[in-house]
């Protein structure tokens, strides 16, 4: 008898072969313009679903992570686990960013690439995006203006932001503010019990997704981009096993049962290419893995703008991956400023969609690489968001549990 939870992922696993095959059998029968028509309409699963939780990452958000610093007391502890986040994700961006660059200049994907593939339209709006990337840029995407702008448009970064100001102030005042300490704490629980609600509806978001990227561009396209494809996913498999060793050197036997807890986001930010899809069911699993609700509330919605592994690794790949292709040499230290590059700028718009395209347009630009090159990439790009995607959540899982066991708040024993 298969658990509910093992149904789910069946479900989740069933929606996507089915979109695949269905994709697949469109594109083959039918005109180019019918195929857009087609991948429009089946997308709109994907969109619901999308929505539906969209629409509780905010409220979410906020009272787990005002609530998490509240029960943590002081701001001593605050700025205890902050740093040990901190250095978990540069450490593991730094790693990322170098797997990155040392797999491109080995396989040398780009070399002897048709530029004649590229989508040439689609280029133009990352192009146009990338010129708007500046400091002040930066500084007005990290710190909200409005803290109702920020959690209508779901900016994680600047609702951290606000939840860590407002947090402190509540734990300042002390006895008083008990009592929305409580309801916040409540609110927080409310959201999570709708998120078992929501996930039902998965399998027919990962249905719609894959059917319409495959009706749109057909597995063929895979076999176009075999070689830069291969290299990049051999990539993350290299990072997965880095990133798991470091997480069995911390959390020992427990992680196989962490990986059992996040596969059901795993599959989902996979075949859905968002990993904000997830957060929602990512906090819950985490907390029911054993991780304390403070440490999870605290580490994960700064790891969604600072902990994008596979992100990280997908930018060195793709802007080498570029010069290769228009046979423009890059000496090692102007790959490493390049990627130091990369590691500061990728802060900048976490959260955009597809910012992983415009961080690589805008550093093209800054190295007098060709940004229409970024046109190489369009046409396989989706098929790499969905590895980079469930690379990020891997990540962020493994950064949680591993703050929670330096802070001591990881429970032996998951429900």
């Amino acid at each position: 008898m298969i658990s509910k939870r093992h149904q789910l992922t069946v479900l989740i696993i069933l929606g996507m072969l089915l979109g695949i095959a269905l994709g697949e059998y469109v594109f083959l029968n039918s005109e180019k313009a019918e195929a857009l028509v087609f991948a429009d309409r089946i997308k709109l699963f994907t969109t619901i679903f999308l929505r539906l939780v969209q629409m509780i990452i905010a409220p979410l958000v906020f009272s787990t992570l005002v609530s998490g610093i509240a029960k943590m007391g002081d701001l001593k502890a605050v700025g205890r686990v902050g740093g040990k986040s901190m250095l978990w994700f540069i450490s593991a961006s730094l790693i990322s960013l170098l797997l990155g660059l040392m797999l491109v200049n080995l396989f040398k994907p780009g070399v002897g690439v048709n530029l004649g593939e590229g989508d040439v339209a689609g280029a133009k709006d990352f192009i146009s995006n990338s010129k708007g990337f500046s400091l002040q840029g930066f500084i007005e995407h990290v710190f909200p203006k409005s803290v109702i702008e920020a959690m209508a448009t779901n900016e994680i970064l600047q609702l951290v932001i606000f939840s860590i100001f407002f947090g402190v102030a509540l734990t300042a005042i002390g006895e008083k503010a008990a009592p929305l300490t409580r309801a916040l704490d409540t609110i927080g629980h409310v959201c999570l019990k709708m998120v078992g609600y929501i996930m039902w509806v998965a399998p027919f978001g990962v249905f719609g997704g894959v059917a319409a990227i495959v009706a749109k561009k057909g597995l063929g396209v895979l076999t176009v981009y075999g070689k830069y494809l291969g290299s990049f996913y051999l990539g993350l498999g290299v990072l997965w096993l880095v990133l798991l060793l470091a997480g069995f050197l911390i959390l020992r036997k427990r992680l196989k049962s962490l990986l059992a807890r996040i596969q059901q986001p795993l599959i989902i930010a996979f075949s859905t290419t968002s990993s904000e899809a997830v957060f929602p069911k990512l906090t819950e699993e985490l907390e029911r893995f054993g991780c304390k609700p403070k440490i999870v509330s605290f580490v994960l919605p700064l790891g969604y703008s600072f902990n994008l592994d596979g992100s990280m690794m997908y930018m060195t790949f793709a802007s080498i991956f570029i010069a290769q292709a228009y046979g423009i040499p890059l000496d090692t230290g102007t790959q490493i400023t390049m990627l130091l590059v990369l590691m500061l700028t990728s802060k900048g718009i976490a959260g955009v969609p597809r910012a992983s395209l415009v961080v690589v347009t805008a550093t093209c630009a800054m190295f007098d690489i060709p940004a229409e090159g970024i046109a190489l990439i369009l046409p396989i790009d989706h098929f790499c968001d969905m590895g980079r995607s469930m690379t990020n959540v891997l990540g962020n899982a493994l950064a949680t549990s591993a703050v929670s066991k330096w802070e001591n708040a990881l429970d032996h024993t998951d429900e």
